[in-house]
Formats: C-alpha cells, sequence, structure tokens
C-alpha cells in the first residue's frame, strides 16, 4: 500500500522516489478511497490506497514501464471521440477528468447540446473524476433536461461510482453498465460494436 492509514492521519508515499507528506484522514463510505488527500496535495495517480501514487516533482517523470501497468493507464484526459447515432450523440472520454482536461469535456458537451437529441457520456476509459468534472457533468445534465432530452452516464468506474455515490449525485444520472445498454435505453440505436 502506498498509503499508510493512522488514527486520524494518512501518510502517503511516493511509488518513484520515496517521498511522503501527511495527511489528515477523510471518512469517505470507502475507506479504500484516498482520492481527496491525493488530490488536496497535488500528487497523481490511482484514487485507491493500493496506489501507485507519485508527488508533484515525480508526476512530470513519464509512467514507470512493466509492474502491473496500472500507472500507464492514467493521464491527461480528452475525449477520445464523438459520434451521432440518430436522436444520441455519444461522448466518448479518456483519461483523467480533471481542471486540465475541464475545458475539451466542456467543448464537447456544448456540441452535444448543438446537435440536440440525448447525450452519452462513455466513461469506460476514464479512471478518476474530480470536482471540476462533477461540475461540468452536473451542468449538463440540467442542461439537458431543461432541453427535454436526458444526460446519461456508461461504463463508470468503481472509483466514479463511489465519487457520484459520496456526493450523493448517484441518483441524478442515469447510469448504465455499458455504451450499448445506454443506447438500448436511450433510443434503441445498436452501437457500432453491437452490431458485428
Amino acid at each position: 500500500m502506498t498509503v499508510v492509514p493512522d488514527e486520524y492521519l494518512m501518510t502517503l508515499i511516493c511509488d518513484t522516489c520515496g517521498e511522503t507528506i501527511r495527511g489528515t484522514a477523510c471518512v469517505l463510505p470507502d475507506a479504500e478511497v484516498v482520492w481527496t488527500l491525493v488530490a488536496e496535495h497535488g500528487w497523481s495517480g490511482s484514487p485507491f490506497a493500493t496506489g501507485p501514487h507519485r508527488c508533484p516533482p515525480c508526476s512530470f517523470l513519464p509512467p514507470p514501464r512493466g509492474g502491473n501497468g496500472s500507472c500507464d493507464d492514467h493521464g491527461p484526459g480528452g475525449i477520445l471521440g464523438i459520434d451521432h447515432l440518430d436522436d444520441v450523440t455519444v461522448i466518448a472520454a479518456t483519461g483523467d477528468i480533471d481542471l486540465d482536461s475541464g475545458d475539451t469535456l466542456r467543448t464537447a458537451l456544448r456540441h452535444g447540446a448543438e446537435v440536440g437529441g440525448h447525450v452519452v457520456v462513455d466513461l469506460t476509459r476514464v479512471h478518476l473524476i474530480d470536482s471540476t468534472g462533477l461540475g461540468l457533468l452536473v451542468r449538463a445534465h440540467r442542461d439537458a433536461r431543461e432541453r427535454g432530452v436526458t444526460l446519461c452516464l456508461a461504463a463508470p468506474s468503481r472509483f466514479i461510482r463511489t465519487v457520484l455515490h459520496t456526493m450523493r449525485l448517484d441518483g441524478a444520472f442515469p447510469i448504465f453498465e455499458s455504451l450499448d445498454d445506454a443506447l438500448v435505453q436511450l433510443s434503441g440505436v445498436t452501437s457500432p460494436a453491437a452490431a458485428r
């Protein structure tokens, strides 16, 4: 583990250089979720206690190769693509949805609103979401509701589900296990993957 709990404090250990920092332990529904501690100190890496985690200077180094490879999957967020299927716009996001990738997501959500129809945000390749990303999704959901359409989330990770539950937003969004489930529910559209 790279986060060591102590009664009221937690020690965060950098997997690259061994640097440590102590912070107040936050009580979350899942004790393994240490996202708030990691983000509060400007660290990067996994939102879970098992890591890997990197201190701010090491965050700028390229991710290590080998090992369990979990660090290779995390990184700057973006949009893989925007597809229009009948009356549904699919926004496929990737990486971390945070302050750095907020403008990209905002632009994609605005585009989905301009096209009209339902919007599905595919979170299959998203690992982490922060308050910036949550705020964008909540605003887009409210705008969609005012237009009489639905904005839903497809395939959120365990971490994203935990964040939504912690923030009491899990009931605000329709959430689907997969993109195909969302498309079938919204319009009966068959995704290209399901059509094969």
